[in-house]
């Protein structure tokens, strides 16, 4: 039996050379390609003043739920710093993570006098953040960064006007691309413009979300007017909405090891100047579906040492005492100021 060819020699042989020489010019064209460059970071230096009085003339310390044990006003020779928009402890309670909202990571860690107060900052570096693109530089609108969560070796960032949550691998973050993104449970076409998710924050393990992550919007609304939100991941993904307490904005949260959320809230208006409030939401009431709300446990205005207070995370130390710290966004504004706060919860609300 004679088998007969498909193909004749000679066009095979063409095929197999120009496939091969296809090939090689691939090859070649990638390897012209220049690697991926992380950007480059920049030292910050800061100068630190120490604010040992929260009310304005009064050395009061207690105010609601939380004890004053410190804050810095900080200001640097470098105009890039500024703007932070959250921030994050490591768990040693010294370093930490923040990102600024026009686009850049920053790292560095606290200093403390004999007494356990803040008394400055150190180490501070600040590197572009680079988007799915790698490209760095962009105009703010692209890379307005204003949520930020640290978890199982990632660094989740939530970006407001071009709406998303993405995630970079920690440590390497400040010379990485997003390595994925995280939806939201709702359509992201009902974010608001300037006004979208503000809020992320990981819950401990051993709460009634066992360790999912949240989200929420800092003013866009439901229909019912409450603030839009979701449970990112988890068996119990889904949307929620929180009670908006205006004319308040929701800016930032941590969850305490209870798996409570302490949720951060700013006003301004040219009436009442600036103000700020700190809103406790039990644990077990976030789930899908759900409009949660909680008890006020602090609030501020111009009368104490505040400014545009949009980070907040809670740090635990060995013995469990849980200090909350915020920080304030300047907006690069000579009219505002970049403040750190640190607190004393007390310890009844932990429980």
């Amino acid at each position: 039996m004679v088998t007969r060819r498909l193909i004749p020699d000679a066009p095979l042989k063409v095929l197999l050379l120009m496939l091969g020489r296809g090939l090689l010019a691939l090859f070649l064209l990638v390897s012209a390609c220049p690697a991926w460059s992380a950007p480059a970071s920049e030292d910050l230096p800061i100068r630190s003043r120490q604010i040992n009085n929260f009310a304005v003339g009064s050395s009061a310390t207690r105010f609601g739920a939380l004890e004053f044990l410190g804050g810095l006003e900080m200001t640097s020779s470098n105009p890039l710093f500024g703007a932070v928009s959250a921030i994050r402890f490591r768990p040693d309670g010294t370093s930490f993570v923040a990102i600024m909202d026009t686009g850049h990571w920053l790292e560095g860690a606290v200093t403390r006098d004999e007494q356990g107060r803040l008394s400055g900052i150190t180490k501070l570096t600040a590197t572009p953040m680079a988007d799915r693109n790698g490209d760095v530089g962009l105009a703010k609108w692209k890379v307005d960064s204003e949520g930020l969560a640290l978890r199982n070796g990632q660094a989740v960032v939530s970006y407001e006007q071009a709406h998303r949550i993405d995630i970079y691998p920690d440590p390497g973050f400040a010379g990485s691309t997003p390595i994925g993104s995280l939806a939201l449970p709702f359509p992201i076409s009902e974010l608001r413009n300037n006004a979208g998710i503000e809020t992320i924050a990981v819950s401990p393990k051993d709460s009634p979300l066992a360790g999912a992550m949240i989200a929420i919007a800092e003013r866009s609304v439901d229909k019912a007017d409450n603030l839009l939100a979701g449970i990112l991941d988890g068996p119990q993904r889904g949307a929620f909405s929180v009670v908006r307490k205006d004319p308040y904005a929701a800016t930032d949260g941590a969850f305490l090891p209870n798996g409570d959320l302490l949720l951060l809230e700013r006003r301004f208006s040219f009436g009442s100047g600036l103000g700020m409030q700190i809103r406790r939401i039990a644990g077990d009431t976030i789930k899908p579906g759900a409009v949660v709300d909680g008890e006020i446990i602090f609030q501020a205005d111009m009368r104490y040492q505040i400014d545009n207070m949009e980070g907040l995370d809670v740090v635990v130390l060995p013995d469990g005492e849980v200090r909350v710290i915020v920080v304030s966004d300047d907006n690069h504004s000579i009219l505002e100021r970049n403040l750190m706060l640190e607190f004393r919860l007390n310890a009844a609300l932990t429980q």
